[in-house]
């Protein structure tokens, strides 16, 4: 039995749980090997005491579940039936105790599954998983790195194309057709590139603003590769900028080579925030740093940790999350420098490698 899924057999055990639904495609895929996106339609990884797991899912995905999934059980619905319904088929009558996933499930779907277990209980499982999830294999790493490659080419290939007057738009354009061109699925998030007093806002919103000599060009991006993402940021210099700008830059790079260095395993998930805030506030930027230092990805471009002053818990082995300290004046720049990092046995270890210093792009 698969390793992952023996802890859901055990915790099924420990918990006294009946039936464990997981209905999450990343989950599913973490679980099973198998990716897709249902849409609409109802799928789920299927846990009976007692029994060997089960797919449920859409008749059109089954045919690659059956050659892709190392769950070999398969049960499929159609787009005429009521997949409840269908479903209600493969569980067992008595059910006292039924794990779900109340964090992914509509109410619609959640009222749907209740109806259809009858389970005198309902057991929420979305921290199991976010536990199980929290630590990376050296597989996902792998898969992560390959990630990360495509988007620090995809960028390298990009930057020659930046012209005087060329649009954030444009720009956008440029960096998903390289990622794809290089063999990524797509974009891991709605791609930003933000220009001058644009990127002064932290998820502003890329347009038809042209590129100008003596401002920043903020880009940040990621692409989805094999069920896994990146999400990389960097800021450039147009041309020659004033020195009031450089110094800005300098804050952010140097708030983010400290938070790195801060990064061990053990050691509180704050330190690594209030490292990179430390910084920004000694040089009299502290009010212009309005967002959390990091978050944690993996298969999904937001996982835990949350990586903010306040959070609680300690850094682990395999536990991989961004490192992304900015600078958000509206009324003048923004600067953000973001890094991919994993934490290691002894420290850190940054999966990203594009250049952080301070570039110039001659338009």
């Amino acid at each position: 039995m698969d390793i992952r899924i023996k802890k859901l057999v055990d915790y099924m055990e420990l918990q006294s749980i009946d039936v464990l639904l997981i209905t999450q495609p990343k989950n599913v895929y973490y679980f099973t090997g198998f990716l897709t996106d249902p849409h609409e339609r109802f799928m789920g990884l299927v846990l009976v005491k007692g029994k060997d797991p089960f797919l449920f899912l859409p008749l059109l995905d089954a045919e690659n579940a059956e050659t892709i999934s190392s769950v070999k059980k398969i049960y499929s619905h159609d787009d005429a039936e009521n997949a409840y319904e269908v479903l209600q088929r493969y569980l067992p009558s008595n059910i006292s105790t039924l794990g779900l996933e109340k964090n992914h499930l509509t109410v619609k779907s959640y009222e749907a599954v209740v109806d259809i277990a009858n389970a005198s209980e309902i057991h929420e499982i979305d921290e199991l998983i976010q536990e199980m999830r929290l630590s990376k294999s050296q597989e996902e790493i792998s898969k992560i790195k390959k990630a990360i490659e495509i988007t620090e080419e995809a960028l390298r290939l990009t930057l020659p194309k930046i012209k005087l007057n060329i649009t954030e738009m444009e720009v956008v354009a440029e960096l998903e057709y390289q990622i794809k061109k290089l063999g990524a699925q797509g974009p891991s998030f709605s791609s930003i590139v933000l220009a001058g007093e644009k990127a002064g806002h932290p998820h502003g919103h890329p347009g038809n603003r042209k590129i100008k000599t003596g401002e920043f060009l903020l880009i940040d991006f990621g692409v989805i590769l094999d069920g896994y993402v990146s999400d990389l940021t960097r800021t450039f210099a147009i041309g020659q900028i004033n020195d009031q700008l450089k110094d800005i830059y300098d804050a952010v790079l140097q708030a983010n080579l400290q938070a790195i260095t801060s990064v061990k395993p053990d050691k509180p998930i704050a330190n690594v925030d209030i490292s990179a805030r430390e910084v920004i506030k000694s040089r009299g930027y502290g009010q212009y740093f309005i967002n959390r230092v990091g978050h944690g990805f993996g298969m999904e471009i937001h996982e835990h940790p949350s990586v903010h002053s306040k959070a609680e818990g300690l850094l682990r082995e395999g536990m991989t999350f961004t490192i992304e300290p900015g600078i958000y004046n509206p009324k003048l720049a923004g600067v953000r420098i973001e890094d991919n990092v994993v934490v290691t046995k002894d420290g850190v270890n940054v999966l990203s490698s594009f250049p952080k210093e301070l570039q110039s792009l001659e338009v």
